[in-house]
């Protein structure tokens, strides 16, 4: 309870980008392009994995659970941003807000666990490729696709009833675009330790072990590339995982600049930055990444258009 002449908040009102009125119109435009973009190259990569059987391979399966997380983490926070930044600011209900940190957080670590679950293939297949086979069946990647998502969105409200025990009096200002976790606990009025607490004992086996494992990963596949002794075999071998590994430099840079090593602009605007970097530019980036890089999936995309252009001429030949 509220002592004194707090009054307890019934609301949240959520800054958003404060002293860009004279820009809100370039920044919606902006940024409705970009979430229209990630969507449609989410969904492209979703939909051409799914239809193609030459993408009927674990590591696609795993990609294709990968666009549809970014899709969710996307979804949840970009249309509120459109809206707050048209109206300058937004309210939001105390439920509402805690339900958005809660599918941001279980997505975030559900792409962790499935980037580490890719990681484990591509050591498998390149590590191992003999029992690469046997070992990645279809059982395995069932689990494997199954499990990422069941221990994020089945454990984390654990933390977010925490969350719920907090008392909050007095301003209901989250000076961010979103809610997000150090904004919420910053306006908090009651002990947040144990809220802290949970959080980082979280983050240990969702995202700090994933992280060891896929960098362990990495140094067993590079150990074994440069024991392939044609130039050529060690190109071909590096290209089957480049655009992981770059999706995995971006994703994993991005959280350890922001939250094990935040240097630098620790103002609003520098926050706001950073925060925009794994909130908008990582899911925007993902798909360019795949598409752009990824043979396989060119290929898959050419057969396709190539498909689709003989069922349109090929009556005109009879």
């Amino acid at each position: 309870m509220c002592e004194g002449n707090g009054s307890e908040v019934t609301e949240f009102f959520i800054l958003g980008f404060k002293n860009l009125e004279n820009f809100k119109i370039s920044l919606f435009i902006l940024f409705l392009v970009i979430y229209l973009a990630i969507l449609l190259g989410n969904v492209f990569i979703i939909t051409l994995v799914s239809t193609s059987h030459h993408l009927n391979v674990p590591m696609y399966l795993f990609l294709r659970n990968l666009s549809a997380a970014d899709i969710l983490f996307t979804t949840n926070i970009m249309p509120n941003m459109l809206y707050v930044i048209v109206r300058g600011g937004g309210d939001i209900s105390i439920p509402g807000c805690f339900i958005q940190y809660y599918v941001f957080c279980s997505s975030t670590y559900t792409q962790s666990l499935i980037l580490m679950v890719m990681s484990f293939d591509r050591y498998m297949a390149i590590c191992h490729p003999l029992r690469y086979g046997a070992l990645m069946n279809p059982k395995l990647c069932q689990h494997l696709v199954v499990c990422p998502w069941a221990v994020c969105f089945v454990l984390f409200p654990i933390e977010v009833v925490s969350l719920f025990l907090l008392t909050f009096c007095g301003s209901n200002i989250i000076e961010h675009f979103f809610c997000d976790f150090a904004p919420i606990l910053a306006i908090a009025s009651s002990d947040t330790s144990i809220v802290e607490t949970e959080d980082f004992i979280f983050s240990i086996p969702l995202m700090f072990m994933p992280f060891v494992v896929v960098t362990v990963s990495y140094f067993c596949i590079v150990i074994s590339i440069l024991r392939i002794t044609s130039i050529t075999g060690r190109w071909k071998a590096f290209s089957t995982c480049s655009a992981h590994l770059t999706t995995i430099f971006i994703f994993y840079g991005t959280q350890i600049t922001i939250y094990i090593f935040p240097v630098g602009d620790n103002t609003f605007y520098g926050k706001t930055v950073k925060s925009l970097l794994y909130t908008v530019l990582t899911p925007f980036i993902n798909p360019i990444i795949y598409s752009m890089r990824n043979h396989e999936i060119k290929r898959a995309l050419q057969q396709l258009i190539y498909k689709k252009r003989n069922i349109t001429i090929h009556p005109m030949f009879r």
